[in-house]
């Protein structure tokens, strides 16, 4: 079976014979977040499955490379949530064997049902990760989203958290999410989008942009089918203008939706967090290139 680690040698190879130069040292694109004068990177790190693991010396060290990797490239947002079952703790353990809390931008989730329960959930999650304040509290796939909001508000004005957010990752769900945008105007919203689910394309991502709602995007590989639907194939020509891998294709494709704000692909392995980062550097595909990149996979 033809993997993206297979894709990423024959890349480097690729490169190395025709002299294509790296993106690496680049500066990672960045955007606004609506209403503020604050940027952030396009590109993420997500941890479900792959920091949800014991904690061993080194599954620290490895995970602290990949966030050193992110954060060297120019990025910032980790994003998680206490589903993931031992993935906050991790995140936490990494960046303080890093020094690295500084330079992230944390982004969690509320998961449970009841008042008490989510307020203790959001605290747990602050202490899991070794932070103050949490940057991006979500309440997760609106669950008991009435109850949870207005804690959320109210840690806001605290300062225990600096953006409250809704999340779900599926695309039946957009318009209930779209009907709690406009109901509790979020300053974040996290959806699934890639060249294979493109629903967000017909309302949720106009929406966002109307009502001024920063917009991060999950599963951008869709669990790896995109890199099983293009396997054994080269990058066409004409994509080598903007992307260097499959990988840096799918990604910026997303990227180059402007209401987009960071994506946030999972990975425990440093070569895929560089080449990741990488889709946040060089030339994104203008709106007939995406067309094309579209039709592209819809032959596949």
């Amino acid at each position: 079976m033809t993997t993206r680690r297979d894709f990423l040698k024959a890349g480097v190879l690729l490169a190395a014979s025709s002299g294509m130069s790296s993106r690496a040292d680049e500066t990672m694109l960045s955007r606004v977040i609506p209403g503020t004068d604050e940027h952030l990177p396009v590109v993420g790190l997500g941890t479900w499955q792959v920091f949800d693991v014991a904690g061993s010396e080194g599954e620290i060290e490895a995970r602290r490379q990949i966030v050193a990797a992110l954060f060297d490239a120019g990025g910032s947002l980790i994003d998680s949530s206490p589903m993931y079952n031992r993935s906050e703790r991790i995140v936490g353990e990494v960046l303080a064997a890093g020094g690295l809390h500084e330079r992230a931008f944390l982004a969690t989730k509320v998961w449970i049902d009841g008042r008490d329960q989510g307020l203790q959930q959001m605290r747990r999650s602050a202490a899991l990760m070794q932070t103050q304040r949490i940057d991006l509290m979500q309440v997760h796939n609106r669950r008991d989203i009435d109850v949870h909001w207005p804690v959320i508000l109210e840690l806001k004005q605290d300062g225990f958290i600096r953006y409250a957010g809704i999340t779900d990752y599926r695309e039946s769900a957009n318009d209930a999410l779209m009907a709690l945008m406009r109901r509790y105007r979020p300053d974040f919203v996290q959806i699934n989008y890639s060249l294979i689910e493109r629903g967000a394309d017909r309302a949720l991502l106009p929406l966002a942009q109307d009502l001024g709602i920063a917009v991060l995007i999950n599963r951008p590989f869709v669990e790896g089918r995109l890199f099983r639907a293009v396997g054994g194939r080269d990058l066409p020509d004409w994509a080598r203008e903007f992307a260097d891998s499959w990988g840096q294709f799918f990604l910026k494709f997303i990227i180059g939706h402007p209401a987009v704000n960071c994506v946030i692909p999972a990975t425990s392995k440093v070569r895929h967090m560089v080449d990741n980062a990488g889709a946040g550097t060089g030339p994104l595909p203008d709106d007939m290139t995406r067309r094309r990149m579209i039709d592209f996979t819809e032959n596949l």
